[in-house]
């Protein structure tokens, strides 16, 4: 079993890490027996949500291989807990584990849609499509009570802003009339991710994740809606999900997808581990060929972090994956890229204070 810093591996009801090995940042922690509780480890772990004020809130990338180049994010970690997420090492920046405590102890951001009116509102400010979802989750279950994402919707409506949406919570059907209203000015595209059809897999590969039978029936309310949608195979786990490829597609396409994407499962940093870990609890006999196909991919390593690599990986079966996905989108009539998002719309509302117009 990979050695990520826990000597005592233990499975936590409802949580896919298998360990809380210390980040990049951290002293380190263990856990210990120290003698005194005679009963047995506790093996459920509570969801604590902390509240951070935030002084800023758009973040912008130059990333040759990402389609947007700013995003937000209303949360940081995710209850959603997929043990596959390439954002878990983000909370080792917060002095956190990217194991458990990526997954039980979430920050809150209550302030993000003032922040984010202030800056769409700055006079330096340049419309380009804002994307939601791509590090963390909005609609995980927190957004429930705190609805942080759906104030920030409604900014992003007020201003005409067009934004591209990720996720895999089924609380996005809550914001249907915001998102209905978006897409009929062409300012809005939700990408729902299934990663298998398979309910058991899921259930111990994304603990906290709605059944895969539930997201589909998402994407076909968003459909039905008028609401533009991607189905995202993402990530696609060679040796354990590939072979589910052409048929996660067709579903898509029942439930009313007009576009598609895949990504390669990426491991950066102390995924590697938490994903080995897992390998060895839930699926030992496919451990070996599924580090063996993605090492092929990466020139021997777990994960190359190499712009236009990182996503696909290169080899003879990167290739036949991309050529798998090619032909089934042309058969099933999914787009592999999407029309772009209206940013003519944009317009800063007025707000308290400004000048009237004498001519109205």
């Amino acid at each position: 079993m990979h050695d990520n810093g826990s000597q005592n591996l233990k499975r936590r009801k409802s949580r896919a890490a298998l360990s809380n090995a210390a980040g990049r940042f951290d002293l380190g922690r263990e856990e210990v027996d120290d003698g005194w509780h005679q009963e047995e480890a506790v093996t459920s772990v509570a969801t604590e949500i902390r509240c951070e004020m935030a002084r800023s809130l758009i973040s912008y990338n130059r990333s040759p291989d990402l389609p947007f180049d700013r995003s937000i994010n209303p949360y940081r970690g995710c209850e959603h807990g997929c043990i596959y997420c390439f954002a878990r090492p983000s909370h080792a920046y917060l002095g956190l584990s990217p194991g458990l405590d990526f997954e039980t102890r979430l920050v809150a951001r209550p302030n993000a849609p003032e922040v984010l009116r202030k800056e769409l509102s700055a006079r330096s400010y340049k419309v380009a499509t804002l994307a939601i979802g791509t590090n963390t989750d909005p609609y995980q279950p927190c957004e429930r009570d705190h609805g942080i994402m759906r104030a920030c919707l409604e900014v992003l409506r007020e201003f005409n802003h067009p934004v591209a949406i990720v996720t895999k919570g089924t609380l996005i059907e809550r914001d249907i009339d915001i998102l209905s209203d978006m897409a009929a000015r062409g300012l809005v595209r939700v990408g729902v991710s299934v990663t298998t059809l398979d309910a058991d897999l899921s259930r111990r590969m994304e603990p906290r994740v709605p059944v895969p039978a539930r997201r589909l029936a998402t994407i076909k309310r968003l459909s039905d809606a008028g609401i533009p949608v991607r189905i995202m195979t993402s990530p696609l786990v060679p040796g354990l999900t590939d072979h589910e490829l052409e048929a996660l597609l067709a579903a898509g396409v029942e439930a009313g997808a007009d576009a598609a994407s895949w990504i390669m499962l990426r491991l950066p940093r102390e995924v590697s581990g938490l994903w080995q870990d897992w390998l060895q609890e839930h699926e030992p006999g496919r451990a070996e060929k599924v580090m063996a196909r993605l090492r092929e991919m990466h020139g021997g390593r777990d994960y190359d972090p190499r712009w236009g690599q990182r996503m696909r990986g290169e080899g003879e079966y990167a290739e036949v994956i991309a050529r798998r996905f090619k032909l089934a989108c042309a058969r099933l009539g999914l787009a592999e890229r999407a029309e772009p998002l209206r940013s003519d719309l944009f317009a800063k509302p007025a707000q308290a204070g400004d000048q009237l117009s004498l001519f109205g």
